[in-house]
């Protein structure tokens, strides 16, 4: 995809939702590339929470948290039931009079800044915009992200200018719900610049004192280093396979994001598995430690899902969330690009497999290659360049 030819000088504002990591990184991977190739644009990124009242950034980003990890299944029903809504039901014109209750300090903000084009990486802003369009006080292209590999009813809008899917299939669904072909673009979801470049495993390596010739897998626990790693990093390091000399034949990386607490138990366990355990804690570069894995266990986000695409890494994806991240797992399951495991006996198995039979892990690297778009950033925002210069 060629570079911007020339500088484009406008004012593109990116508004996420911190409501989980992904609405936020999909925003930044914009930004980022958008700080690399036009300069002279002004291109910022605004979370809308900062812009909520207290009450209302609870119920959107905390009680969203705790309830994805401490009762999935209500969280499963709620993503399936606002999905099936009728948009003139009572409890959905609730919803929108708290939400533009809420939307004043943030409307102001826009009207301060000026914008060019606005692109919403979250449902919550493009819902806002979408009553300021229809009511003429917005003039404004408006485009909206799609950041799973799934399309819920709630990222529809009318008055959109354009808007950007994962794949075909989400596509094909936005046609479904009525929004016009040429307003849809197959772009895949942004990630940040770092994942187009060509790393090399051998020197990545040897910054964490990996051997890069062996089997290596990573356990990622999400930004928040969710789930108890150290319990499932000492079941798979103790497992022993059929060879007498495989169940030492692979090294593991475990990622614990900003958990300290995980971070040092695993610190303390790596001393009993030296040059087979190699915690690490927040990073920023992350695609510098998954470029060293043959395979990670993780949970499937869209933009993680879309980062181990992009790098051509298998995944086994460990407890989906039920909605968003349960159509995201059974997109790459169904591409053959990653397995899933409902517990630890069952990645244990998954592992145990992939150990005796390397030419399954290698039909997966492939087809994880295949599915892979790491230029999506630069995708969405020349798009949204190119339709200003028209």
């Amino acid at each position: 995809m060629a570079d911007i030819l020339e500088p484009a000088g406008k004012k593109i504002l990116i508004l996420s939702v911190s409501a989980g990591a992904g609405h936020a990184r999909a925003a930044e991977a914009i930004r980022a590339y958008a700080a690399l190739h036009d300069p002279v644009s002004t291109v910022i990124h605004l979370d809308v929470m900062d812009y909520a009242t207290a009450g209302f950034r609870k119920i959107y980003t905390d009680f969203y948290i705790k309830l994805v990890n401490k009762a999935p299944t209500l969280w499963g029903y709620l993503y399936n039931f606002t999905n099936e809504a009728k948009r003139d039901s009572s409890i959905e014109q609730l919803r929108r009079c708290l939400e533009r209750w809420n939307a004043k300090a943030l409307l102001r903000e826009i009207e301060k800044f000026q914008a060019d084009a606005i692109i919403c990486t979250h449902f919550l802003p493009a819902e806002m915009l979408a009553r300021l369009i229809a009511r003429k006080e917005l003039a404004c292209p408006v485009w909206v992200q799609v950041t799973d590999f799934d399309l819920h009813r709630m990222w529809v809008h009318e008055g959109m200018t354009g808007y950007f899917a994962a794949n075909e299939e989400v596509a094909f669904r936005m046609r479904a719900h009525g929004i016009a072909a040429q307003q849809i673009h197959v772009t895949g979801i942004p990630i940040v610049p770092a994942f187009t470049q060509v790393l090399d495993r051998a020197v990545c390596a040897d910054e964490l004192g990996l051997s890069p010739d062996k089997l290596t897998f990573m356990l990622m626990g999400g930004g928040a280093g969710l789930g108890n790693m150290e319990v499932l990093a000492q079941h798979l390091l103790s497992m022993r396979c059929d060879d007498e000399d495989s169940d030492a034949a692979f090294q593991l990386i475990v990622l614990t994001g900003k958990n300290t607490q995980a971070l040092q138990a695993l610190q303390q366990l790596a001393e009993s598995y030296p040059q087979r355990l190699f915690p690490c804690g927040f990073t920023t570069q992350v695609e510098r430690l998954m470029i060293c894995a043959d395979v990670i266990i993780t949970k499937p986000g869209g933009l993680t899902t879309s980062e181990c695409l992009a790098l051509g890494l298998p995944m086994i994806v460990n407890a989906p969330i039920p909605g968003q991240e349960e159509r995201n797992a059974d997109y790459v399951m169904e591409q053959g690009a990653a397995l899933k495991a409902v517990d630890s006996l069952a990645l244990e198995f998954r592992l145990r497999e992939l150990i005796a039979h390397p030419e399954k892990l290698q039909a997966m690297r492939a087809q994880a290659r295949r599915l892979g778009r790491p230029h999506a950033a630069q995708a969405v925002f020349e798009r949204v360049i190119a339709d200003l210069s028209k």
